[in-house]
């Protein structure tokens, strides 16, 4: 998942060169196929099909063996055996491509577009299935049942701009026990521009797109629900000062990864930092509990739980706040709100808003190397007039420790001891 114009096809184009002719790079630790294989590609449209991928696997358009630039793709000239074209309405438009495995056989790479409908894509038992661009989602299920009986891989390479489409949530909200992988690529990992070019291109797209066109990031709906430079709330790490008040907040993660994020705040700026935070999949509470602990060896840091916490556990019928509590996380009495005479659940935009403006006039920072922090930050968005909650642990578990920061605690050794031996265990409104 890539920004426009980064590399995506030209990458995937010598992948499914290496493994059509057996040969691999010393440093290729990915997949390897060690016989002949049949390899699809897939486009959009015959045109796409002739102009990218044709052009990325043979060196040009022409798929004539006698034309200057020929075998000049990934495909080497002397490997390519045969091109036979389809009648398309198009001239020249590539239908198979023969070429010589390192075994003396052949492979043969068939060029396919989605505007075929999906009765062509039936029928054949494949090894490697490329989509170059997303592929509406029966083309896809279709080509990922080609590969069932080969034990084969489909690779895809697309720029988000249909937003969270299926197939972009297919990556970032896979379901347990999935086998799939996401490579974001930005227009900062094409080494290809100079860094001069990079900020012209950027600035000729219009503001709305240029996350989606240069970083790859889906397209996000009506927009982002922080509209802001990163560069413009990111700081540097450093150590926080005994004097800041210092809170976690969690997502427990019930049907989604779990999330943790810690802040603290300068009361005498009224600036907040975001320092820490850390996200998983499929760990237990206690498991959780242990990396809350060891980003607080004191344990004087509160942690704000959302309402969902007051779930029971169907097998122990303990408060899902309550088990965090017992494996010595030191969770706030009660869960997330405004206002401590209101619970229950709460709205998501009004603490949002909340941090924005914060974030405008400069008195909330993030640090800099929390690089999963900023990856949902990229795609936080709302659609609708509504906030879309998928992919954002993270910034829900720093809305309910934004929203519980008068509960922040500052480092006090005495009351910590004191609190060894006094901390009673309460109820939850």
């Amino acid at each position: 998942m890539a920004g426009n114009q980064n590399g995506k096809t030209y990458s995937a184009s010598f992948e499914v060169a290496f493994h059509a002719l057996g040969e691999y790079p010393e440093w290729w630790d990915g997949r390897k196929f060690d016989k002949p294989l049949l390899c699809w590609t897939g486009s959009v449209t015959n045109e796409t099909s002739k102009k990218i991928v044709q052009k990325a696997l043979l060196g040009t358009e022409d798929a004539n063996p006698k034309g200057p630039d020929f075998g000049t793709g990934a495909i080497p000239k002397d490997r390519i055996v045969k091109v036979s074209t389809r009648q398309a309405g198009i001239k020249g438009v590539a239908d198979e491509i023969v070429v010589k495995h390192r075994t003396g056989r052949h492979s043969t790479i068939a060029l396919q577009t989605y505007e075929m409908g999906r009765e062509k894509w039936q029928g054949a038992q494949v090894d490697v299935v490329w989509f170059d661009e997303e592929p509406p989602g029966d083309i896809y299920s279709e080509g990922l049942t080609r590969t069932q009986s080969t034990g084969g891989i489909v690779l895809t390479t697309f720029t988000p701009l249909k937003g969270y489409s299926e197939m972009v949530l297919r990556f970032t909200q896979p379901e347990e026990g999935a086998r799939r992988h996401l490579t974001n690529m930005t227009i900062y990992d094409a080494e290809h521009y100079t860094e001069e070019q990079r900020e012209e291109i950027i600035a000729g797209w219009l503001p709305y797109e240029r996350k989606t066109r240069a970083m790859g990031i889906p397209l996000a709906g009506e927009g982002m629900v922080y509209p802001i430079d990163e560069d413009q709330i990111k700081v540097d790490p450093f150590e926080i000062p005994a004097h800041f008040a210092k809170i976690c907040g969690i997502d427990f993660g019930l049907d989604h990864p779990f999330g943790a994020v810690w802040l603290a705040h300068d009361e005498g700026t009224d600036t907040i930092y975001v320092y820490d935070c850390f996200k998983i999949s499929n760990e237990t509470p206690v498991y959780h509990a242990q990396g809350i602990k060891a980003r607080d060896p004191q344990g004087y840091i509160p942690v704000a739980w959302p309402h969902d916490g007051m779930n029971r556990d169907k097998v122990t019928r303990k408060a899902l706040w309550k088990q965090y509590r017992e494996h010595g996380v030191r969770m706030l009495r009660l869960s997330a709100r405004y206002g401590d005479e209101v619970g229950g659940s709460q709205a998501i935009k009004p603490a949002c808003m909340d941090i924005l403006e914060r974030m405008k006039s400069g008195r909330f920072k993030v640090f800099s190397n929390l690089t999963p922090w900023f990856d949902e930050l990229r795609t936080y968005h709302m659609k609708d007039g509504k906030i879309v909650d998928v992919n954002d642990d993270i910034m829900a578990a720093t809305r309910y420790a934004y929203m519980m920061v008068r509960k922040a605690r500052t480092h006090n050794p005495v009351a910590i001891q004191r609190a060894k031996y006094t901390r009673p265990i309460v109820s939850a409104a």
